[in-house]
């Protein structure tokens, strides 16, 4: 092994032809620079990206704000109005009931009237009736006299010419 080592053993020297070297550390510089300078712009861009959303949003915000504002005033508004409508509908329900309580009292008391005008109406017919039937039987009774009367006065004329033909014939006589 000591041999093979005296035999490779030498030196080497390796010659190079290279070009100029190039300054790392500058280029390194330049990209830094570079990164930096295009950080910076992109930092500058987001800011103001950031800052014009958010006016953006602001402005989103303060119109929503006052949309809430105003809906907020529209529900109270109509909070209102409904607790207003409620109670002109239960004053509207109380006189709607107070009418029907009196519409039935013054139909109850016209029922009754009613059956008792109708009460008075059929005794009124009653006594038509009866009235009727009295006139019908005392016309037949007034027709019956008036016939006796009739034959009566016939047979008292019959006498008295029967009578006055006697005293004639005793006048002449």
């Amino acid at each position: 092994m000591n041999a093979l080592r005296g035999q490779v053993g030498g030196e080497i020297s390796v010659e190079m032809d290279a070009a100029p070297g190039i300054d790392l550390t500058k280029i390194l510089a330049e990209m830094r620079e570079q990164y930096e300078s295009l950080a910076d712009k992109n930092r500058r861009d987001a800011e103001q990206w950031f800052f014009s959303k958010t006016e953006e949003l602001n402005r989103e915000v303060a119109i929503n704000t006052e949309q809430l504002q105003s809906g907020k005033s529209e529900i109270t508004e109509l909070r209102r109005t409904i607790q207003s409508l409620e109670i002109d509908l239960q004053s509207q329900l109380s006189t709607k009931a107070a009418l029907e309580g009196t519409l039935a009292d013054t139909e109850a008391r016209y029922g009754t009237q009613l059956a008792q005008l109708q009460g008075l109406i059929t005794s009124v017919e009653e006594q038509l009736a009866e009235l009727r039937c009295d006139m019908e039987r005392q016309n037949h009774e007034y027709r019956v006299l008036l016939d006796v009367k009739c034959r009566l006065e016939q047979e008292i004329a019959t006498y008295r010419r029967l009578l006055e033909g006697e005293d004639a014939q005793y006048v002449e006589g």
